[in-house]
């Protein structure tokens, strides 16, 4: 994807989830800086930074009661309670990816992606797997950002988040290579993009009318 793809005749929101240490967030990034035209949606939770995470850049860290404020005021369009700690995504990125025309990326869990895609039917699902249990153990323990009981309770996790995104999303990217993986977001991205809820036909320049048009003349 360049900076040179087309306008979009009506926003995309985009949505990849993956068991934690799959590769989704890389691809969403990656993602973003590529297109030109997209968005990314930065998550606010109530859990601490881990490792060198930032605040607004890859969370938006707030306390419980903040969190809370923000519930009542609607202003997520998905949350959920994870591992004891509250996560949303916020409903000003699907009005603005609306309201501009341009696509949203969501890096969020297949609860959240659920949440969206029911609420925005037009939404695309896309579940990024790792290619073994085994492989996500170990991408998890390279991290050495978590204690041992963390690691084994997003294992457990996995098999759960992986058995949801079978059941309910769209398309699935195996992430074993990551140019490979990202070729085949790119493909999706590129199939979605040109779907004729989201063509933009006012870029053509025709110099004839359809048919349907030229017998509502007549």
């Amino acid at each position: 994807m360049k900076p040179s793809s087309p306008p979009l005749a009506s926003g995309l929101l985009l949505v990849l989830s993956a068991p934690s240490g799959a590769g989704k967030t890389t691809l969403a990034r990656r993602l973003v800086q590529d297109a030109g035209d997209a968005i990314f949606s930065v998550s606010y939770t109530t859990r601490p930074p881990r490792g060198n995470e930032k605040d607004s850049v890859d969370y938006h860290f707030v306390d419980v009661g903040t969190f809370h404020e923000k519930i009542k005021r609607g202003e997520f369009v998905e949350w959920a309670e994870v591992h004891g700690h509250f996560y949303g995504s916020p409903r000003s990125i699907v009005e603005e990816a609306l309201a501009r025309r341009v696509m949203a990326i969501f890096d969020i869990d297949v609860q959240g992606g659920n949440a969206i895609k029911a609420a925005y039917p037009q939404a695309v699902l896309i579940f990024v797997l790792p290619p073994s249990l085994k492989e996500l153990e170990r991408r998890l323990r390279e991290r050495n950002t978590e204690p041992e009981a963390s690691i084994q309770a997003r294992l457990l996790g996995a098999r759960s988040e992986i058995e949801k995104g079978i059941d309910s999303y769209e398309y699935f990217i195996i992430n074993e290579n990551l140019s490979q993986a990202y070729g085949e977001l790119q493909a999706i991205v590129l199939a979605e993009r040109a779907r004729k809820m989201r063509f933009d036909f006012s870029r053509l320049q025709l110099d004839w009318m359809p048919t349907k048009s030229r017998k509502a003349k007549t």
